[in-house]
């Protein structure tokens, strides 16, 4: 069975920094890409960062880049987010997903976690 758990949300003041992890089971994460998007309450759903780590491609957005870092460690089958100067407008339900057949960047990734809250306060 298939299965993507995020975790390292919380509650953070505005210049603080969280890791989010996302866990892969069921499939090996490192054939697959992984993403990170975000949706904060009235908002559409962002696409974050992402990564395909066999081939080592990255892509984050514009909101995002310079203050977050996605990496993978295949040995774990887990990808991480380092959030780094985090700021108010960065509030939101952070999720994963993975897919085998997407691209980097991409939308529809066919497995996705539950979320992780990230709420930083100014």
């Amino acid at each position: 069975e298939v299965q993507i758990v995020e975790s390292g949300g919380g509650l953070v003041q505005a210049g603080g920094s969280l890791r989010l992890s996302c866990a892969a089971s069921g499939f090996t994460a490192e054939n697959y890409v992984i993403g990170w998007f975000r949706q904060a309450p009235g908002k559409e759903r962002e696409s974050v960062s992402c990564i395909m780590p066999s081939d080592g491609s990255i892509w984050y957005a514009a909101s995002v880049k310079g203050r977050f870092t996605i990496s993978s460690d295949n040995a774990k089958n887990t990808v991480y987010l380092q959030m780094n100067s985090l700021k108010p407008e960065d509030t939101a339900v952070y999720y994963c997903a993975g897919d085998p057949m997407n691209t980097c960047p991409g939308e529809g990734y066919y497995y996705r976690g539950q979320g992780s809250q990230v709420t930083v306060s100014s």
